[in-house]
């Protein structure tokens, strides 16, 4: 006599490889009805028994409780680990989320926003005809089929959508309008989050190959002691002054240290490629005000710069120094000033205001002129360069307009002094037959984030 199919049951769990993602195992039959109710809640199929739901915002405990309520509002069993239970019933929120306004469940519609645009772009419902970086972030331009072309703006659960135009040769013009030079066709590459949900989208739980380390990593060790460690640097800053709180953001890539007048910002994301922002500074004219000037800085800025601009922030009075300075002669001249005690070239290239290291150091200091006609423009104003050329460096420091003078000058006392014209008995004492070889440098250890 023929047994009966057992009737279906689905286990909802947390991914092993990725914290938040979720993992709905199925056994009994029928899969096929079991994979489509789980499709409308987002989950993709691994294998005919697996299907994973990955998501940028992060918020997969969230919708994996909605999607266990709509199953068994259908008569099919769902069972919840512990470990995912747990996640389901902690209550968080996002460290220094630029939107303090909103409540819980508005950050909730914003992220879900931000998802949706992601799925849109990924299964190619929206074509990305080009993207930019303004400075702070990204921001991009695409056209739906079918549909309107829109701008958008931000990363992962922070993208939305900005403007809408009647036709894409409208929306791209505009775009190039805005952002010139800094244009690029094409989607943006993909973040560190997208790149993690795609991962777990695409491999069952344990079977994810170990990451080889890319070249960039490798870069970044062979050149950690020359740079020296801005996670330590993070550390020292944040235990020596303690009117700076430390906030962590609950998926461990970035850290957030705030100022007590919560005028003053820093973000630092802990696992940032040599080419990638590791530091963004922002200045704010109130703890509820619009931000008035930012600062971003690549991963390979020499951490004593880095130090230097940390300890200028903090240096007199922080509520004066997020106010920033007006855009003037007299205030380009008093932040440069430094540069030229320190017999840096100076030349005027269209637009542009440069001033080289002297002898062969590779490293600069550029002043956008036109930038700095337009106060809410995300254009970098002030570029501090070094390596390589001021097209291609190794590593940038950026300042937007109104960025305060007394930083800027501390900033360029530190690179003069890093940069300075070498001494002629210094360059006599350089001999080969006298000199003797220093020592390789020992990679920096990495440093853990949990």
């Amino acid at each position: 006599m023929p047994h009966p199919e057992a009737a279906p049951r689905i286990r909802l769990g947390l991914y092993e490889e990725r914290s938040s993602a979720v993992t709905a195992t199925i056994t009994g039959a029928p899969t096929r009805t079991i994979h489509a109710l789980l499709t409308i809640h987002g989950f993709e199929s691994l294998d005919e028994q697996t299907m994973v739901m990955a998501r940028i915002d992060r918020e997969e405990p969230h919708y994996a409780e909605q999607t266990a309520r709509a199953l068994r509002a259908e008569n099919i069993t769902v069972d919840i680990t512990p470990e995912l239970r747990e996640e389901i019933d902690t209550e968080w929120t996002w460290a220094n989320y630029p939107m303090p306004w909103c409540s819980r469940e508005e950050i909730r519609e914003v992220s879900n926003d931000a998802q949706k645009i992601y799925d849109d772009i990924r299964h190619g419902h929206l074509i990305i005809h080009a993207h930019a970086h303004d400075g702070w972030t990204t921001v991009a331009v695409g056209t739906y089929r079918d549909g309107p072309s829109i701008h958008l703006h931000g990363e992962n659960h922070l993208r939305t959508e900005s403007t809408r135009y009647d036709n894409p040769v409208e929306a791209i013009t505009e775009f190039d309008r805005l952002y010139g030079d800094a244009v690029r066709p094409g989607p943006a590459p993909a973040t560190s989050t997208e790149r993690e949900a795609e991962q777990a989208r695409t491999s069952l739980p344990g079977t994810a190959d170990a990451p080889t380390a890319p070249a960039t990593t490798r870069l970044v060790d062979a050149h950690a002691a020359a740079v020296g460690n801005h996670e330590a640097l993070l550390n020292d800053f944040l235990e020596s002054h303690r009117e700076w709180e430390k906030w962590r953001t609950w998926s461990d890539e970035t850290t957030h240290a705030v100022h007590e007048s919560l005028v003053t910002r820093a973000e630092f994301v802990h696992e940032a490629a040599p080419d990638d922002t590791q530091w963004r500074i922002a200045a704010y004219e109130s703890p509820v005000g619009e931000r008035l000037w930012h600062a971003t800085a690549t991963a390979m800025v020499p951490v004593a710069i880095v130090r230097t601009l940390l300890e200028s922030l903090d240096s007199a009075d922080t509520v004066k120094i997020a106010s920033g300075s007006v855009v003037s002669e007299a205030n380009v001249g008093e932040a440069t000033r430094p540069l030229f005690d320190a017999d840096w070239d100076h030349s005027v290239d269209g637009r542009f205001i440069r001033w080289q290291a002297p002898g062969d150091h590779s490293a600069g200091v550029q002043f956008d002129a036109f930038a700095a006609n337009f106060r809410q423009s995300d254009l970098p104003v002030w570029t501090f360069w070094g390596g390589g050329d001021a097209d291609a460096p190794e590593w940038a420091l950026h300042f937007s307009t109104h960025a305060a003078v007394s930083v800027l000058q501390d900033v360029a006392v530190e690179a003069a002094s890093r940069y300075a014209k070498p001494l002629a008995s210094a360059r006599r004492q350089r001999s080969p037959r006298s000199a003797s070889p220093a020592p390789a440098p020992h990679p920096a250890a990495p440093t853990r984030t949990r």
